[in-house]
């Protein structure tokens, strides 16, 4: 697993470009969102919690996960 959500920062994961394409395909422009700013020093896991509402809840929230968690 390249990254550990629980502790990789979300602004870090969000310098590569293979994690922006998998967010950007499960939440359309999310990654232009003004919003993003105030999660970038938050670890990954805890913006995809508190940003399920926006992205489409739970069951994009784990799709998006569990495609992280395959890059190497």
């Amino acid at each position: 697993m390249r990254y550990d959500p629980d502790k990789t920062m979300l602004g870090t994961m969000l310098n590569d470009p293979e994690v922006v394409a998998i967010l950007e395909n499960h939440a359309r422009r999310i990654t232009k969102n003004p919003m993003i700013g105030m999660a970038k020093g938050m670890t990954a896991n805890q913006a995809l919690v508190m940003g399920a509402g926006m992205i489409g809840g739970q069951q994009v929230v784990d799709a998006i996960r569990e495609e992280i968690a395959q890059l190497s």
